[in-house]
């Protein structure tokens, strides 16, 4: 049975966006995949497009969501580290990631962002399997 998981951060335009394009690449088979930030932004960064893109991950069709747009309840929460309020969700499991914010920085640090989600969503799918 696949786990519903939401990833969540302030504008959705680059962390909670690749986790969810990790996570549906990745763990499609175990993971029903949303994001959303808590306030309206106008596009997903495109330096994390491109990161995600030369990794193979296409994210043509993401755009910023917010809480209201994804399930009202879900399995895990997972948010980047807001460094403000982070927002409640409904959830079995929560967890805060502590991820650095690549906006505004060079293209290397979106690639090592991508890098760190990548390894934290082979973990969670890791660990869902288990569950299984």
């Amino acid at each position: 049975m696949k786990k519903t998981v939401a990833f969540v951060c302030v504008h959705n335009s680059c962390r909670s966006q690749m986790a969810e394009g990790w996570a549906r690449h990745l763990g499609s088979e175990v993971i029903e995949a949303y994001s959303a930030g808590t306030e309206k932004y106008p596009e997903v960064k495109p330096l994390a497009r491109q990161v995600m893109e030369e990794a193979g991950v296409d994210m043509s069709g993401h755009r910023p969501k917010l809480m209201d747009e994804i399930p009202k309840e879900v399995d895990y929460l997972i948010t980047m580290g807001c460094n403000v309020e982070c927002p409640y969700l409904p959830c079995e499991h929560r967890e805060d990631w502590g991820l650095e914010d690549p906006s505004g920085g060079p293209v290397e640090d979106y690639r090592v962002t991508r890098d760190l989600i990548k390894e934290k969503v082979e973990d969670l799918i890791k660990r869902i399997k288990n569950e299984n």
